[in-house]
């Protein structure tokens, strides 16, 4: 345990810290500065009792207090600004993280996105590095003040006294154990309350996204308890934290309590026999009561460390995903002739306890042609779209574009060449030009408002109250399904690559704007390789070739009238849609 968090804090300085030592030396020396002047605090208790109290000297009746508005001020002005540098290379440290943190997620394997939950990782973005930013800059810049003025404020103590020194030691270790004893508790109190905070933020993101569900199945008073049940256990959580950590304030009034008592009986003893001056008892009175606060914050030092680290340790895995789809830049770029596609024997499962999601699945897809995959739900058809542009890697067998093995191609240049139009339409919460230059993000004007007519979303924009500047919401929230749609297809259009596929495009589609949709998704496909999923018969009817999957398995292949004519399963899907229209 010892080893892996020194492991930790080793990283975090190589890593992050180091970039900014500078800045973490200068906030070094403002500490000396801070740590002097409480020491020098103390020290001034001495002559200025002794001179203006019991010598009553007028000179430095004078002098003496200025020195302490000096001192003061210097302790004041010293401490902002290793604090402020502290403050300072902590949120640059912390967006440093998060940078790399999101660099990480976005680059990430679909696989794994898909297998935490989004509050998750909003969570470890946000609260957890916070108590990273918080091990920076408050427990660095403690261990740098505190020790110095601690180690200054002794030697003031020792000077004074070195027998009410020893005594007063004592305390120190006293202090070290509780803290000790409670950093344990505190660890494990802050692991829960952080897993409670990654639950209740991955509810909410449940509810702002399915809130049209809720309300439609009238469940809001079923997920406010639900709600209600996720805030009072972090409410528990977070209070036991708490707890946990004040019950340092109680331990340590009460071992000073008694430390001062028991100093004061002996400075008694002490004074009485003449070994201990008026001026040197409160002079050291004065170095151990402002040692009291170096003390206690040291003693509960190990507690923001222990948060901070447990935090990295939730945060660095992430960091440190390895992918399992890297792009190899020294691999040849993908030369597209005639978009030809042909799977040889692919295998594919997503998880290594669950089925085979394809199994051998041969398939040619003529390039310049458009292919339709036909099946029921789960039968594979997905995935055989997902595998083309590497959302997922195949467990066996190739897949080849013009002979070209994707696996043995760069990732960007096959991505670069394939266009994807699903029927969950993704847009951002930005302007309608932003979300169809997506594909293109230095698009002119001209080819943003080519792609919308071609799309036939030029038609609604006009009717929007910016046009083109209007803000959409949340994944399209404002437009229709049919909207969204159209200005999805206006991003593949925008794209111009040679292979399109098509995710049941048209399934959300009413049947007003199906014309329209056929008429884009016609200009889309024309000469491309298409690969399409398609609900709607009108699709499958202008493909070239059609595929039948079942079970993950290729099951028979040919045009619309041969499949009529030979396959039952063919037969059986076209005489449901006929019954649909």
């Amino acid at each position: 345990m010892i080893k892996q968090q020194a492991s930790i804090i080793k990283r975090l300085f190589k890593e992050y810290t180091i970039k900014h030592l500078k800045k973490i030396i200068i906030a070094f020396f403002f500490s000396i500065l801070v740590a002097g002047s409480t020491s020098a605090i103390a020290y001034l208790l001495d002559p200025a009792i002794e001179k203006i109290f019991i010598d009553r000297d007028q000179t430095l009746m004078y002098v003496i207090p200025f020195v302490i508005i000096i001192v003061f001020f210097t302790k004041g002005v010293s401490l902002y600004l290793a604090r402020a540098l502290m403050i300072r290379v902590a949120n640059e440290l912390k967006a440093d993280i998060q940078t790399d943190m999101m660099k990480s997620l976005v680059s990430s394997d679909t696989k794994f996105i898909n297998k935490a939950h989004t509050g998750k990782f909003i969570s470890n973005l946000t609260m957890d590095v916070s108590l990273i930013l918080n091990l920076i800059s408050t427990a660095l810049l403690n261990i740098f003040k505190d020790s110095l003025s601690l180690i200054g404020l002794l030697f003031v103590m020792f000077y004074q006294n070195w027998k009410l020194s020893l005594v007063a030691i004592i305390m120190i270790p006293l202090a070290t154990f509780v803290a000790h004893t409670l950093g344990k508790r505190i660890t494990k109190a802050t692991k829960e309350a952080m897993e409670s905070s990654a639950s209740f933020t991955s509810r909410l993101v449940e509810i702002f996204k399915n809130h049209k569900l809720i309300k439609s199945f009238q469940n809001e008073k079923f997920e406010n308890e639900r709600s209600s049940r996720d805030i009072h256990h972090l409410k528990e959580k977070a209070i036991k934290m708490t707890i946990i950590f004040t019950r340092n304030t109680p331990i340590m009034e009460t071992l000073t309590g008694i430390m001062i008592a028991a100093l004061i009986f002996y400075s008694g003893i002490l004074i009485q026999n003449n070994e201990l001056g008026i001026n040197n008892f409160f002079s050291f009175l004065a170095a151990m009561m402002l040692a009291y606060q170096p003390v206690r914050s040291l003693a509960g030092l190990n507690i923001a460390i222990n948060q901070g680290i447990s935090a990295a340790g939730r945060v660095l895995p992430i960091i440190d995903q390895e992918n399992e789809i890297k792009d190899n830049p020294n691999l040849p770029d993908l030369n597209i002739k005639d978009a030809n596609i042909t799977f040889q024997n692919v295998s594919f499962l997503y998880d290594q306890n669950e089925k085979n999601a394809l199994k051998s699945a041969n398939l040619d897809i003529q390039g310049g042609k458009m292919t339709a995959l036909v099946g029921l739900s789960g039968a594979g058809k997905s995935t055989i779209l997902n595998l083309i542009p590497r959302f997922y890697d195949s467990q066996d067998g190739d897949i080849k574009i013009d002979n070209q093995s994707i696996y043995k191609i760069k990732l960007y240049s096959l991505r670069k060449n394939i266009s994807l139009v699903s029927q969950e339409t993704t847009l951002f919460d930005d302007t309608v030009r932003h979300n169809i230059s997506y594909a293109k993000l230095n698009a002119t004007d001209e080819e943003i408002f080519s792609a919308a007519k071609d799309s036939f979303a030029d038609d609604f924009i006009q009717k929007l109250p910016q046009k083109y500047e209007t803000v959409i919401g949340e994944n399209g929230v404002r437009l229709s399904g049919g909207e969204k749609q159209r200005l999805s297809i206006a991003r593949a259009m925008l794209k111009k690559s040679p292979i399109i596929l098509l995710d049941e495009a048209t399934s959300s589609l009413d049947s007003d704007t199906e014309t329209k949709i056929q008429n884009a998704i016609t200009l889309l496909t024309k000469n491309k390789t298409t690969i399409v999923i398609a609900h709607r018969l009108s699709t499958i009817l202008n493909a070239n070739k059609i595929y039948i999957v079942n079970n993950g398995q290729i099951l028979e292949n040919g045009t619309h009238e041969d499949l009529l004519k030979n396959s039952k399963i063919y037969k059986n899907f076209y005489e449901k849609q006929l019954k649909k229209n």
